[in-house]
């Protein structure tokens, strides 16, 4: 069986990756806008309604744009939004069939699923087990890190690290921002988790291309009950038995560090997430690691696309 699928925003980072990794997929024909109609709504709502599957790789705006060119009588297109326009809509789907029992059920049947943010995507998959299973309590004090290549954010910034010919010393060491503390995935971020309150969250970009880190702290004392790292290794072990993509590792990392260090570049070119747990007693380190263009974007939107298909979770993907 043949599927159409139609990239809109297919020259963006995000929208190359997708088309990249669909276009050597022989049951999925790509619908190709010529580039000089890409703008025109007409041309564009052709498209839309003549595909199967939709990737929306746009500014939020646009994206909302977009999905309005939906026939009100099109029941069988099916969005699958890049942008941060939906991620806590309504009535669209979280795109993290990892997510709890049955968001891969929800995302089966959805129409429309919002694809998670990167960052995101690590610290819902550390937070929201815990959370729900009531180790962690809704009104704990969150704080957060993330560090990540410099893709992630777009073609604006790949261009400043990678066009010059020397590059400035500043941009040689990883720079947080976002420091007006209101980064635009703390809204996904406390809603997919369940928190009473938007962690503290601190994002940080790296002098590499790709590959993500995103850690949490806990302090055992201000939970209400005390667990240890083992404790929560094996909470996560369990949670996520059968996953294909998020893979937990053994409490002694040791030998997956590279002497003591934990890599952000590990997980590159694949949609594997890797989940750590460091500490002792007193004080406990989460990680995720994983692709930021992977599991953290472009991955993660084929596999709910190949879910909302029918078609094995895992096609085209690598683990």
């Amino acid at each position: 069986m043949t599927f159409k699928v139609f990239i809109d925003g297919r020259h963006g980072t995000t929208g190359l990756k997708i088309d990249e990794r669909l276009s050597i997929r022989p049951e999925i024909e790509i619908l190709a806008i010529p580039e000089a109609q890409r703008k025109e709504p007409a041309v564009k709502a052709e498209f839309i309604n003549a595909a199967d599957a939709v990737f929306l790789c746009l500014p939020d705006a646009a994206s909302r744009e977009s999905v309005a060119l939906l026939r009100p009588d099109n029941t069988r297109t099916r969005f699958l939004d890049a942008s941060t326009a939906h991620r806590t809509h309504p009535d669209w789907v979280y795109g993290l069939p990892e997510l709890n029992g049955g968001q891969r059920e929800r995302v089966r049947r959805a129409q429309k699923v919002a694809v998670p943010g990167c960052h995101a995507s690590g610290f819902i998959m550390l937070l929201a087990p815990l959370v729900a299973g009531g180790i962690v309590p809704k009104d704990y004090p969150v704080s957060t890190y993330s560090i990540t290549g410099y893709s992630g954010g777009g073609k604006e910034m790949i261009a400043s690290y990678e066009e010059p010919e020397s590059l400035p010393e500043a941009m040689k060491s990883p720079r947080f921002y976002a420091l007006g503390l209101t980064h635009k995935h703390l809204p996904e971020m406390q809603a997919q988790t369940g928190l009473a309150h938007a962690p503290l969250f601190t994002p940080i970009v790296g002098n590499f291309a790709q590959g993500m880190v995103v850690a949490v702290p806990l302090l055992p004392r201000l939970l209400p009950k005390k667990v240890t790292p083992a404790d929560v290794q094996a909470y996560f072990a369990e949670y996520y038995a059968g996953e294909v993509f998020v893979k937990v590792m053994p409490l002694d990392a040791a030998p997956l560090l590279d002497n003591g260090f934990l890599p952000a570049t590990a997980c590159n070119d694949t949609n594997r997430a890797e989940i750590f747990v460091f500490g002792h007693g007193e004080q406990i380190l989460l990680a995720a690691r994983f692709d930021n263009l992977g599991k953290g974007a472009s991955g993660a939107a084929i596999q709910c696309m190949n879910i909302m298909l029918g078609v094995d979770e895992a096609t085209g993907l690598a683990v």
